[in-house]
């Protein structure tokens, strides 16, 4: 497992919201739109997680 400094876990296939905006360094509406934006949204029951490898291609697509 690759952790980051502040222990987050980065190949994680899905993580939760919160996780995401910690990655991203936003907030939770950006985090949230960025989701998806990217189809990334995994939704079981109430729970959403996000597929990390979708937003990591979306984010690649759209930097310049």
């Amino acid at each position: 497992m690759k952790r980051t400094d502040s222990g987050i876990d980065t190949n994680s296939l899905a993580i939760n919201t919160n996780t995401l905006m910690k990655i991203l360094n936003c907030g939770r509406y950006t985090a949230i739109k960025i989701g998806d934006n990217a189809g990334a949204r995994v939704s079981i029951g109430k729970r959403v997680l996000w597929n990390m490898k979708k937003i990591q291609k979306y984010l690649d697509d759209i930097a310049e």
